[in-house]
């Protein structure tokens, strides 16, 4: 149907609602149905999910692509394989785009980058999250090198974004070749099991150039992002748990740079001493025990949201509310690897410290460190370029930061993990706290060396220097001396300490060096 200048005014109301129903359809009912043979949802219904309801309002619903290179002028479908724009999660605006896989394997053309950066732009002005739903196939060949810029136009303002507004991907589908760095430029990635995929190059290209035979879901599934690379923060069974995770992780933070996050009526007493902490720690120093056990007795009951489960579980980074009020916590892990440092780990505490310090959500750590994995894999593979990154994200925030030591914290991992020396506001210590160089055994063998060598029973020798270390050294009270640790507590106290040192911190303010940007060591 064609708008002549005779048209009636509801020959042009039906020409409108016409092209709506068409754009709503985008590649068509038949592949929309093999869409959902694949056991994936329509980029529509993903919005739906995702959004209050009848809050969406798409922007850009009848652009079409201007490419007129091998048969593509036959090709034009309204919306143009993305469907774009804004409404409300939880009651607050958020802008989305949806690639639509229906629609030339949702691949980018100029005109469907256009429309991202257009929402882009929007969400920078008004201060508000930007999340995206990839599933494409990548760029549109046809259109050549206008293709790969639309993508460059992306990954700037993904760039510009960054630490102004919570960006969040969700990976849908495939994401390949240059698609894969606008999520990774984002600050979470949520990725689908068995139906989704990252990677650079894909199993044919790597099977050809390294004669590796890998699936595309071992070399850049959802599990494999989660546990082995970390690009992936969050592996969900299905769709709509990535989208309800969406959901949930937005609750805990604040529109922009320049809010706070949103706090929540609290049922649970701020002052109530917890019993069930004073058993937690083990009589033994060298017994593992579970640290989110810890967490879930300090913030509010099930308020905890983890973050990078599965990926260098030695250390734990996630969200929760104490008092209501929304925290990062990070916290050393003793039930893997003994709570050791290492390159993986350090990457992720850091990341995670700089993306709170950036949307100014105050830092909890719990800290039982042994100390830095030593080895050669980690030297040769830069432990300390990568544990300097957690050392400067700590440096360098300026959010309040309370530091509770339960157990451990031992030689440089002590400085590193939030210590009153690099700017923690408040740190306190359990009476099982051990606060030194290394552990009693290893500085005993170092201290003593000659004279437990030359004893007539070196191991009885061994001992007797290791306990006379521990009555020096392996507690927190030298440390509490100092000034270090502001005070010692019973761990049942624990809650209510920290939730009184987070409202005492509520107005703080620390002026830094005024400079361009700092060189954080990557």
């Amino acid at each position: 149907m064609n708008i002549t200048p005779d048209s009636s005014l509801e020959e042009k109301f039906d020409i409108l609602r016409q092209k709506q129903a068409e754009a709503l359809l985008g590649g068509g009912k038949k592949r929309i149905e093999t869409q959902h043979s694949k056991g994936k949802l329509t980029a529509r219904e993903r919005i739906e999910l995702l959004l209050d309801e009848g809050t969406f309002e798409e922007i850009g619903q009848f652009v079409t692509h201007r490419s007129t290179e091998f048969g593509l002028e036959k090709q034009q479908i309204l919306g143009d394989g993305v469907v774009t724009g804004y409404g409300k999660v939880n009651g607050r605006l958020v802008y989305v785009f949806s690639q639509d896989f229906t629609v030339m394997g949702g691949s980018l053309s100029e005109t469907y980058a256009e429309k991202i950066c257009k929402i882009m732009d929007l969400a920078l002005k008004n201060g508000a999250p930007i999340i995206g739903l990839n599933d494409s196939g990548g760029a549109r060949i046809q259109e050549g090198v206008v293709s790969l810029a639309g993508y460059a136009d992306i990954f700037f303002r993904n760039t510009l974004a960054s630490g102004v507004v919570p960006q969040i991907s969700a990976i849908m589908g495939p994401c390949a070749g240059g698609a894969v760095y606008s999520p990774a430029i984002t600050d979470f990635i949520f990725m689908v099991e068995n139906s989704s995929y990252m990677f650079v190059t894909g199993p044919n290209v790597v099977k050809t150039v390294t004669h590796e035979v890998v699936t595309s879901e071992e070399l850049g599934g959802a599990m494999t992002h989660a546990s082995k690379s970390g690009v992936a923060h969050f592996a969900c069974a299905h769709e709509a748990e990535a989208i309800l995770h969406i959901k949930r992780l937005l609750s805990y933070l604040p529109q922009n740079c320049e809010e706070e996050p949103l706090p929540v009526p609290s049922r649970q007493s701020a002052s109530e001493p917890v019993p069930a902490l004073n058993s937690v720690v083990p009589a033994n120093p060298n017994t593992p025990y579970d640290m989110k056990e810890v967490i879930a007795h300090v913030v509010d009951r099930e308020s905890f949201f983890e973050v990078h489960r599965n990926f260098a579980e030695n250390i734990i980074v996630g969200f929760a509310r104490l008092d209501g009020r929304s925290i990062g916590i990070v916290a050393n892990q003793p039930a893997m690897l003994a709570g050791v440092l290492d390159i993986h780990a350090s990457t992720k505490g850091a990341r995670f410290v700089r993306f709170c310090d950036a949307f100014n959500i105050p830092l909890l750590v719990f800290e039982d460190v042994p100390g830095f994995l030593p080895g050669t894999d980690q030297e040769w593979n830069a432990i300390i370029t990568n544990g300097a990154k957690l050392l400067y994200a700590f440096c360098e925030a300026t959010v309040p930061r309370v530091t509770v030591i339960t157990r451990k914290a031992y030689g440089g991992a002590y400085d590193v993990m939030n210590s009153k020396h690099i700017g923690a506001d408040m740190n306190y210590a359990w009476p099982t706290a051990e606060i030194a160089v290394m552990g009693p055994q290893g500085a005993a063998e170092i201290i003593f060396r000659r004279e437990i060598a030359e004893a007539d029973d070196p191991e009885a020798k061994l001992q007797e220097k290791v306990a006379e270390y521990k009555e020096k050294f392996a507690h927190p009270y030298r440390a509490a001396a100092r000034g270090y640790i502001d005070e010692v507590i019973f761990p049942e106290e624990t809650r209510a300490k920290v939730i009184r040192a987070f409202e005492m911190l509520a107005n703080k303010v620390e002026n830094r060096p005024r400079k361009k940007h700092g060189n954080i060591p990557l």
